[in-house]
């Protein structure tokens, strides 16, 4: 997609509609920002400074007509684990060195990489995020008090248990009036957000009839400033690099899956085509930027996306003038946001955590019974008791050995011979006892790299017992070949030159034919050993039978072998009988 495409025809029609997307997602986007930002453990403004400068330049300079960035749930365990560990100022570093990757993977044109995930990876670590977004809303829900905040999952649960008679009333019932409203809005009130109705009339409720009963943003935080934030670099060393390298690596991979995810989404509904790497630099560039004024990471959001289409978008403006809106309401309604109960903000990242927890594909992949359910559930259960780089990794580890597990089956290898009644090598003939103790010849099917190459190396081992002059190598369904596939190849290659031996290579593909040449290979075994046809390599084959092997032999594999076998020198017979062979494939 073209840059210039994205306002092609922009009229005034399509102002005022991208007008009402963007108010509606600026709204829906204001108590979605600071409940995320509270979540990671940083105070409620930078989640809001997050959706302003996200807002606009990823609308601007992504590669999405529709896209909506912000603070997303995806983030908050890695975020809230970096600022448990590291602290704000440091987080603020891991996601500016988290931008300069994702901007890099998009200058790189490795966008469509990130999407080769597996599905049950993907699956497993956001449910992990879900639940762990849900359980760690529980105790603003009940307004439990006494609680010390841990990284481990298992431990804050530990701690609720154990702290559960302090549930305060007061907030069970507030919390209560916002879940009610955020569920049934949506039925009944479909052009209203539920989360910033629930948010109001949950409010409204605590501070008119039980005031100073539940703790609220002000209480935690502070008041939330009405000044827009100041420009700092941070201080940034090789030191401080290394140390938050790996935090900014899983921002980086989370925030480059959600913004392709989202963009997948939106060209879904409104069958447009996003431009990957062009949306990657955008994001890499927002979040380069976007700590230089004290916000959180970001990345596309799914449901503010989904909820800029559905209200009329129809070109990146809504986006800007999601960012501007919710800037207005920074400046002008700030002082208001301190009386908002924490208990007001828990459904509402309970029901995000509900809807983002993909329940039913995590049942589906779950029914198959199949490696795909085992990576699943490991992956899913690191993330929430460990975390989620650990559950990641070791799921990425495990869908990798099942993929080559299974691919390690696709290598077909199998003995042939000529069949007499039509010159076409086969298996069958070797089946039924046909074996040349001087030429064998083998047909090798599928790709051969580290995963395959044990069934090929098995095979030469008995080979080389039987010392036969020829080995060759049928090679043109050979789809792919990589450097343990070379190296085995060169292995037998040098193996059968030290025995003064052969290897005749026929059909092979130009692809794999070209890695070859570049690691020496063909250099190796000689451009003479390679053919086009099987035909043309038996007839080199048969020139290099030893004919005394020959004498008295009974296998007959060949159209030569029965003058060769009588040891009659009958080379017109042997020629037209060679000539006849050079059909084979």
């Amino acid at each position: 997609m073209k840059g210039s495409s994205r306002f092609e025809g922009y009229n005034l029609g399509h102002f005022q509609k991208d007008l009402v997307a963007g108010v509606v997602v600026g709204i829906v986007a204001i108590p979605l920002a600071m409940a995320f930002a509270i979540a990671s453990g940083v105070r409620p403004e930078y989640g809001l400074y997050t959706s302003i400068i996200a807002g606009i330049m990823v609308s601007l300079f992504g590669g999405s007509k529709y896209q909506i960035a912000g603070p997303t749930g995806a983030f908050v365990p890695v975020l809230l684990g970096v600022v448990m560990q590291y602290g704000y100022e440091k987080l603020l570093i891991a996601g500016f060195l988290a931008g300069i990757m994702i901007f890099l993977l998009g200058v790189f044109k490795l966008g469509r990489f990130i999407k080769f995930i597996p599905r049950p990876v993907t699956i497993g670590f956001t449910a992990g995020i879900a639940v762990i977004i849900f359980s760690g809303q529980i105790a603003n829900f009940f307004g439990l008090s006494n609680l010390k905040k841990e990284e481990v999952f298992l431990l804050n649960m530990k701690e609720i248990l154990m702290n559960f008679n302090t549930v305060n009333i007061y907030s069970v019932l507030v919390a209560g009036i916002s879940l009610t409203l955020v569920i049934l809005t949506p039925k009944y009130l479909p052009k209203i957000p539920g989360a910033l109705l629930g948010l109001i009339v949950s409010t409204l409720v605590a501070s008119l009839f039980f005031p100073g009963q539940v703790a609220t943003i002000g209480s935690a935080y502070g008041a939330i400033p009405n000044a827009l934030p100041h420009f700092q670099f941070p201080h940034i060393t090789g030191g401080l690099v290394i140390e938050l390298l790996p935090a900014a690596l899983v921002i980086a991979m989370l925030g480059g899956i959600e913004s392709l995810l989202s963009a997948v989404v939106a060209d879904g509904m409104t069958n447009s085509k996003h431009n990957s790497n062009k949306e990657l630099m955008g994001q890499g560039l927002t979040n380069m930027i976007t700590p230089l004024f004290g916000g959180i990471p970001a990345t596309g959001a799914i449901a503010r996306t989904a909820t800029n289409i559905k209200n009329g978008a129809v070109s990146p403006i809504s986006g800007v003038i999601h960012g501007l809106v919710v800037l207005l309401v920074l400046v002008s309604l700030a002082p208001y946001a301190s009386a908002i109960p924490l208990a007001s903000m828990a459904p509402i990242l309970m029901f995000v955590a509900w809807n983002m927890s993909e329940r039913k594909e995590f049942s589906h992949i779950l029914k198959a019974k199949t490696m795909d359910s085992v990576v699943l559930l490991v992956t899913f259960v690191l993330t929430v008791v460990i975390d989620l780089t650990t559950g990641v990794g070791i799921g990425l580890l495990l869908a990798i050995l099942s993929f080559v597990k299974l691919m390690s089956g696709t290598l077909k290898l199998s003995k042939v011979l000529p069949d007499p009644a039509d010159k076409l090598v086969k298996p069958e003939m070797v089946q039924q006892g046909s074996n040349c103790p001087q030429i064998n010849i083998y047909t090798i099917e599928g790709p051969l790299f580290f995963g395959t190459i044990e069934r090929l190396q098995e095979e030469i081992d008995e080979i080389m017992q039987s010392k036969p002059k020829v080995l060759l190598l049928r090679m043109s369904n050979v789809s792919f070949i990589d450097t343990s596939g070379e190296a085995l190849l060169t292995d037998i290659v040098k193996q059968f030159k030290f025995h003064n031996l052969q290897v005749l290579i026929s059909g092979i593909q130009q692809e794999p034919k070209e890695m070859l040449r570049k690691t020496g290979f063909i250099e190796l075994v000689g451009e003479e050993q390679f053919f086009s046809s099987t035909g043309d390599a038996i007839n080199k084959a048969l020139s290099k039978l030893d004919e005394n092997r020959c004498k008295g032999c009974k296998q007959f594999s060949f159209a030569e072998c029965t003058a060769l076998s009588q040891q009659v020198q009958k080379p017109a017979l042997l020629k037209q009988s060679r000539k006849r062979e050079i059909g084979l494939t």
